[in-house]
């Protein structure tokens, strides 16, 4: 029976993130200290071995009383006090009242506390009108969590609220999962680094700089290799396994990924063994971005590699929809990519044969509907458009026009 080779061109760009998503688990895990966990993800339940809180506490200042004792301007003894950190250290008798402050421990035997406000002390006598049934004002241990309780699971990315629960859960120590290690190439003759003096036929090059920046924000380690001009040799040199290169988890290259003389990319690195599994992506801007992975004479080099197209903006366009997913698989995360619903600000034509990820402005209107506002020019070099952008508004390949107030699917962008 004849295998039929399965088609690497013009993939949707379900059928391409699932092909570069393919085999992506976590890489690893190891332990930092609990300040330096913010922003990773937790490769293991955080499980709270105590009561939060560990005790009946105060949830005012005030007098700690039993309830059956009271009656309104009833008079008690003062016998003591229960600070934060310093409770009163007796079972409380009858008659009595402890002077108490928010956050304390509640004496044993209480279960009533009259707040600061509806007592009146005299020496050591404390009277209390409080109405005639008065509210306890105290927080039952374990209120907040109890021992034994999963406080966050595995796959959940550490962010400041996050930490803070990790923190009263006793933890020191975190188990998070280790950062994917990114190299990125950029490829071209026409490239000069930000500094340095350029000749009229040649750009900045900044593609690298930005995906670097997102990849740090996406949970990766990212570091830049020297761009490399349009030479087969020179990038099959810089990504060889025994350079720098070599210690990356995914290799990311800008540019070098059509069909022209130029684009010589996919050919350098099929001397290192590139096996592809996606050539190119029914998508606008980014059709030539391109997937597979690195083998050698023993088919054990396996580093991930993403060819994303040398235009800023198709290459970020795809980072979003290809890279992040990647990344967050390889850290333990969650790779799916959400879309919110947003109202049209004006209308849009029918769709091409391709899926269209169109750069736009998000804004609220008086009822506090999301509002898109696509970009009247979608250049695929326009550097300057991406920066005022605050998602990308998907249309479907082949959608039918639509109009002002119709309800469309976009990706929102973090923008910090």
């Amino acid at each position: 029976m004849t295998s039929v080779a399965r088609p690497l061109k013009n993939l949707t760009v379900e059928e391409a993130r699932g092909r570069i998503l393919d085999g992506a688990v976590r890489l690893g895990v190891e332990t930092v200290p609990l300040a330096d966990s913010l922003g990773r993800v937790l490769a293991a339940p955080v499980v709270a071995d105590r009561h939060q809180p560990p005790f009946d506490a105060s949830a005012m200042d005030g007098w700690a009383i039993r309830r059956a004792d009271y009656a309104p301007g009833g008079a008690f003894a003062v016998a003591g006090e229960s600070a934060a950190g310093k409770a009163f250290e007796r079972e409380i008798r009858a008659g009595e009242a402890v002077r108490i402050f928010t956050g304390a421990p509640v004496p044993a035997g209480a279960d009533l506390v009259i707040i600061q406000e509806e007592a009146v002390r005299d020496g050591q006598t404390v009277r209390f009108e409080a109405g005639e049934n008065p509210k306890s004002n105290i927080r039952a241990a374990g209120g907040d969590f109890r021992a034994g309780d999963v406080l966050l699971e595995a796959g959940l990315v550490i962010d400041p609220w996050r930490l803070c629960l990790v923190a009263s859960a006793g933890l020191a120590q975190v188990p998070v999962a280790r950062r994917p290690r990114v190299a990125i190439l950029a490829t071209g003759d026409e490239l000069v680094p930000p500094g340095q003096a350029p000749r009229p036929d040649q750009i900045y090059e900044s593609g690298s700089f930005s995906l670097a920046a997102l990849i740090g924000a996406w949970g990766g380690e990212a570091f830049r290799l020297t761009a490399q001009a349009d030479d087969a040799a020179a990038i099959a040199a810089a990504i060889a396994p025994e350079g720098v290169s070599g210690e990356a988890d995914l290799i990311v290259t800008i540019g070098g990924a059509s069909v022209g003389d130029h684009d010589l990319v996919k050919p350098a690195l099929k001397t290192l063994g590139l096996e592809l599994a996606v050539e190119t992506v029914a998508v606008r801007p980014g059709k030539p971005t391109w997937f597979g992975r690195l083998a050698d004479a023993k088919g054990q080099d396996g580093r991930r590699v993403l060819g994303l197209p040398g235009n800023p903006a198709s290459a970020l366009v795809c980072a979003e929809l290809f890279l992040r997913p990647l990344l967050s698989a390889l850290a333990g995360g969650d790779p799916e990519v959400r879309l919110v619903p947003a109202r049209l600000a004006a209308p849009l034509p029918a769709g091409g044969p391709r899926e269209h990820w169109m750069r736009a402005a998000l804004s609220v209107d008086p009822e506090g509907r999301t509002v898109a506002t696509a970009f009247p020019d979608q250049d695929s070099s326009l550097v300057g458009v991406f920066s005022r952008a605050d998602a990308l508004l998907r249309r479907r390949a082949g959608a039918a026009a639509v109009s002002a107030n119709d309800v469309i699917e976009v990706l929102p962008l973090r923008r910090g």
